[in-house]
């Protein structure tokens, strides 16, 4: 599964809701249009079971999964890849085990040169944020958009903005460089995740 140049790019909203749930829900993204799915989950135990299932409901709709920080997990499931963060495992060991074709991702946070020797290291995207204040990430540190328009400059490979983003400061992130908006709750906590998803891949 290749990595898309642009759109939306949904991670899941896993707090407080049941399996079910979030598979309904991630449905409803991916048929309002969601160009990526990362399966990012802080509960204290692991869900094989429900990243499978993930797994396959993004398969359908031609739909990379990427898993966030679990190399082990994505092993297991046979996942597009995996997003790292700044204390995850390395690229290294996760192009190793997840072969030369697999997806990886890398938090940058605000970091240019960061993103630059991750571009050397073989990363297939880099994500910088976060942009505005995030019910998900609140204690995340602030990126600039200056950021994103010196990452333009100066990368050849996709770059994701995240961060409090919704349809309506969209347009900025996208304008200073950015190819993907990642969004938690702007889909994933609002009453039609479709319809979130739909008013996001107007903006591409």
């Amino acid at each position: 599964m290749i990595f898309p140049e642009k759109g939306l790019y949904a991670i899941t909203q896993t707090e407080n809701r049941t399996d079910a749930v979030i598979l309904s829900q991630t449905q409803a993204a991916l048929a309002g249009g969601a160009a990526v799915l990362q399966y990012r989950d802080k509960r204290p135990f692991q869900h094989r079971q429900l990243a499978e299932k993930l797994l396959q409901l993004c398969h359908q709709y031609q739909v990379p999964l990427i898993i966030n920080d679990d190399i082990e997990l994505a092993v297991q499931i046979g996942a597009d890849g995996v997003h790292l963060g700044k204390d995850d495992d390395d690229i290294e060991l996760a192009r190793s085990k997840l072969g030369d074709h697999a997806i990886i991702g890398i938090s940058c946070y605000n970091d240019i040169d960061k993103a630059k020797a991750m571009q050397s290291a073989g990363a297939t995207y880099v994500a910088f944020g976060r942009f505005f204040p995030s019910t998900s990430k609140p204690l995340a540190s602030p990126a600039r958009l200056e950021t994103l328009q010196i990452a333009r400059q100066q990368l050849n490979l996709p770059i994701v903005a995240i961060g409090g983003i919704l349809p309506e400061n969209g347009p900025a992130l996208l304008q200073a460089g950015a190819d993907l908006l990642a969004v938690i709750g702007g889909v994933f906590n609002q009453d039609d995740p479709k319809s979130a998803a739909r008013q996001y891949r107007q903006l591409f």
